[in-house]
């Protein structure tokens, strides 16, 4: 027993200290805004704090454009058009109907009972307006997921009405993936069974074998903390990549399946330089090389690979992966934290700090 405690005594100093100790190894020390120690974001032409956009991982003026009127007039028809003149295919259109659900979802957390009712006039107005269908979905899983706790009567309630909406999308765009992408976070909330999962999960491959989008959702389902193991995660990640097409960002998919099974608390010396950890990196390297630079997904790998390369201390690599993402953090592993931007810029200041105590500059950062 006695062991037992100071076991546990001595994880929880380690997820104390540990944070702290990283940023003082190698004579880097964080420091608060403001001071003259402090680096200047300006000096690198990052974004300050207050001004990073957590609403997407990546810049969609279309969208920002749309999203403005939408919230301005509180008027539907701009989404709409939007949504129905995004080809149904790609990764673009599941981007666009989350960050309309998110808008959304935002407005009514804060103004109870009032904010988003374009969702709610869009949906009575235009009932048989497939992308009306698709952000309500999602707006109902999200609520889920933010509003109640997994396995709750309430959860589960707000799950089902959200399916039987994916259900309603789902019919009213034939050949589109999204509902049914939409669907996979029901189905990890309502713990479908492996049969009812492939069920779904054929559907959307026969629709689009490569989306990235629906490969990071399915894997959520596949982890140890839901429905599988950290084996399954693997497996299913390992075999997505070794299928991936040219230039596709799926060969990026096993760094997504190392991050979801990251210990909480680290006391292995070197596990961010691990064989593991290395080949997820290096194979997500290699898919941002050979993707194309307009890859809507593009931005979600390298911010993952941003958190990463200051793990592993690849000062100089993770500058690089900043300076192409810089301005927005709505995407893992920032959105995984209560504030996103808050969470980013404390791995940026420490890619800043490594980065000029071996001898990088803003004159020596290539863009």
């Amino acid at each position: 027993m006695e062991i037992l405690l100071f076991l546990l005594a001595m994880c929880m100093l380690a997820a104390i200290i540990g944070p702290w100790v990283m940023r003082r190894r190698g004579g880097i020390r964080q420091v608060a805004p403001g001071s003259p120690d402090a680096a200047d974001p300006d000096t690198y032409g990052f974004a300050r704090q207050e001004e990073l956009d957590v609403r997407m991982p990546g810049p969609d003026q279309d969208l920002l454009d749309v999203l403005d009127v939408v919230q301005a007039t509180q008027d539907w028809r701009a989404a709409s058009q939007l949504l129905s003149g995004t080809p149904k295919e790609g990764e673009v259109r599941w981007q666009r109907v989350q960050a309309f659900a998110g808008a959304a979802s935002l407005e009514l957390a804060q103004q109870p009972g009032k904010g988003g009712s374009w969702l709610r006039a869009w949906r009575a107005e235009a009932p048989k307006d497939a992308g009306g269908a698709a952000v309500h979905a999602e707006f109902l899983v999200q609520q889920a997921w933010r509003s109640s706790s997994a396995g709750t009567d309430d959860f589960r309630i707000i799950l089902e009405e959200a399916r039987t909406v994916c259900g309603e999308a789902a019919l009213l765009a034939p050949g589109d993936p999204v509902p049914y992408i939409v669907e996979l976070a029901v189905a990890r909330g309502l713990n479908y069974t492996p049969e009812q999962f492939d069920q779904l999960w054929a559907k959307i491959i026969d629709r689009a074998p490569a989306h990235m989008g629906a490969h990071i959702a399915a894997l959520h389902f596949h982890c140890e903390k839901w429905h599988g193991s950290r084996k399954d995660a693997d497996a299913f990640a390992t075999a997505a990549a070794a299928r991936a097409p040219q230039g596709s960002l799926l060969a990026a998919l096993p760094l997504f399946a190392v991050y979801e099974h990251l210990p909480e608390v680290n006391l292995v010396q070197g596990f961010y330089r691990s064989q593991v950890v290395t080949r997820a990196v290096e194979g997500a390297m290699f898919a941002v090389h050979a993707a194309r630079p307009d890859d809507p997904m593009l931005a979600h790998v390298r911010h993952l690979l941003v958190l990463f390369l200051v793990h592993m201390e690849r000062w100089s690599e993770a500058m690089h992966q900043l300076v192409l993402i810089d301005g927005h953090v709505g995407a893992l592993p920032w959105t995984a934290d209560p504030d996103p931007a808050a969470q980013y810029t404390v791995y940026r200041a420490l890619a800043v700090a490594g980065y000029e105590a071996n001898g990088g500059s803003p004159a020596t950062l290539p863009r």
